[in-house]
């Protein structure tokens, strides 16, 4: 994909404000473990460019250390460990890595091995210096709700009805909601109030979690800042007000300075999210180098399953996942081509099937958003899909926080996404026995029904109960709320 097509990758966009811009049962630290012995397949192979790769094996901590076993002996470094996913994060410069971990006496444990990207690894070999930058600071209720200053700008708020909703609750102070994106201003005024930070992290150094203050902060982008105000942008008399302001926010930092959400940081961000007790998460990405990524190729397909893992883990744990569906007008329930994959290198046209996926959004247990417009019809830039959309929100134009203080206009449906994930989080706040498929239920059941446009679109197949441009229609705060 080129520079310009890949500000679709967020699914909203890093730089254009219009149509722009996802031992035993914990996370071992990541450790070096010895490059290939002495008379291993893996010493014969001249150096290639370091890769990373996910190792699949069963989940359990016996097999994830065999599978480390193998991934030594292929002349790999282990980057990162998860006996509850059976999943290992790997790294080499072996060229024939893939063949060589499943070769050796260890061998046998392994299930499927790929590559996490096309491109050499940028941010160096595991345990090398961290980016200064990433730690660096930025420069920068039940009684009626008096409103802030822009509430008047926010439309949508008006759209998904959360300033009837916020006559109910703001939300509460018990809820914990994840914004997995580019990095959160926790010191801007309207963010600020409800930031934790002993929850947040950064996850874009080959995937290991980094818990340097400040590390979860934004350095090239505005997106993530951007998409935790429409969630939880505070109630005090400053700005805008988010759909759950009484909520708590951490950011998980998974997007790297050159805008590439890989493998391994999403899948760190969910386990992360999994173990810190998150009610819900928001993703409004689409995991880098492949915009859809196919069970019947090798790499394509070790990756699906690794993250596939990382998400039921979670939702295991009772987070609710909420991903957009992506900016590409693509009708994800008739998937043939896709012409701008691998993102990080050349883009190589193919065929695809439907068994190839946007992920995380088209994963069992994420709840995938279109977005609409201030007129509620579906955004030009929207995916759209019979039964490949949950529901829709407002992602055309949306007014919300912006690093150092300000605020902006992005539009995307990594826009639309957010507002759903504080729907969920007001869900959770009034429900909190709800499991994760509670609140999937709900958002669908409680949605408006929104019926397909008055001029005919062959695209928009379905009924108006459940379309492939709304889903089950658009999200509501208000019934969220009530029920």
């Amino acid at each position: 994909m080129s520079r310009s097509s890949r500000t679709r990758r967020l699914s909203a966009g890093l730089a254009v404000a219009a149509l722009a811009i996802t031992a035993t049962g914990t996370v071992t630290a990541a450790q070096a473990v010895p490059v290939s012995p002495a008379g291993s397949s893996a010493s014969a192979a001249e150096p290639g460019p370091l890769m990373n790769y996910v190792v699949n094996t069963r989940a359990d901590h016996g097999h994830v250390k065999k599978a480390e076993k193998a991934i030594a002996a292929a002349g790999g470094t282990v980057v990162q460990s998860y006996d509850q996913l059976g999943v290992v994060i790997a790294q080499s410069t072996n060229p024939d890595f893939r063949a060589d971990v499943r070769a050796g006496k260890n061998g046998r444990d392994i299930q499927s091995v790929g590559a996490t990207r096309t491109a050499p690894v940028s941010e160096g070999p595991v345990g090398s210096a961290k980016k200064a930058a990433a730690a660096k600071g930025l420069n920068a209720g039940e009684a009626t709700p008096t409103p802030d200053p822009r509430e008047v700008d926010q439309w949508d708020m008006v759209q998904i009805k959360a300033d009837q909703a916020h006559q109910v609750t703001d939300g509460s102070r018990r809820i914990l909601v994840g914004v997995n994106d580019s990095g959160v201003d926790d010191t801007h005024p309207d963010l600020a109030p409800n930031f934790d930070a002993k929850d947040s992290v950064n996850c874009v150094n080959n995937g290991v979690p980094d818990t340097t203050a400040g590390a979860w902060r934004p350095t090239t982008s505005s997106h993530g800042t951007h998409v935790a105000g429409t969630i939880a942008a505070a109630r005090n008399g400053i700005g805008i007000v988010g759909v759950a302001p009484g909520v708590r926010i951490a950011s998980v930092k998974v997007v790297n300075d050159d805008g590439f959400i890989y493998p391994e940081y999403s899948i760190c961000g969910f386990v992360w999210a999994a173990e810190h007790h998150m009610d819900v998460t928001n993703h409004s990405y689409f995991i880098d180098p492949f915009e859809f990524w196919c069970k019947d190729n090798g790499d394509q397909g070790a990756v699906q399953e690794a993250v596939r893992r990382a998400v039921a883990f979670a939702t295991e744990r009772g987070v609710l996942s909420v991903a957009a569906a992506g900016n590409s007008n693509y009708d994800l329930a008739n998937k043939t081509a896709d012409n701008g994959s691998p993102n990080d290198t050349t883009p190589v046209p193919r065929q695809i099937n439907n068994d190839c996926l946007d992920m995380p959004t088209e994963l069992p247990g994420v709840i995938t958003v279109a977005s609409t417009t201030q007129a509620r019809a579906r955004s030009s830039f929207s995916n759209f899909g019979l039964n490949k959309i949950d529901v829709a929100a407002p992602g055309s134009s949306i007014l919300s926080t912006l690093p150092g203080g300000g605020y902006g206009n992005m539009s995307g449906t990594s826009m639309a996404s957010p507002h759903v994930t504080g729907i969920a989080a007001l869900m959770k706040s009034t429900h909190p026995w709800w499991s994760p498929r509670d609140l999937e239920s709900a958002l669908r059941h409680q949605a408006d029904d929104t019926a397909c446009p008055t001029t005919p679109d062959a695209r928009c197949t379905g009924t108006t109960a459940n379309n492939a441009f709304f889903g089950e229609g658009i999200a509501d705060s208000l019934d969220a709320v009530q029920r």
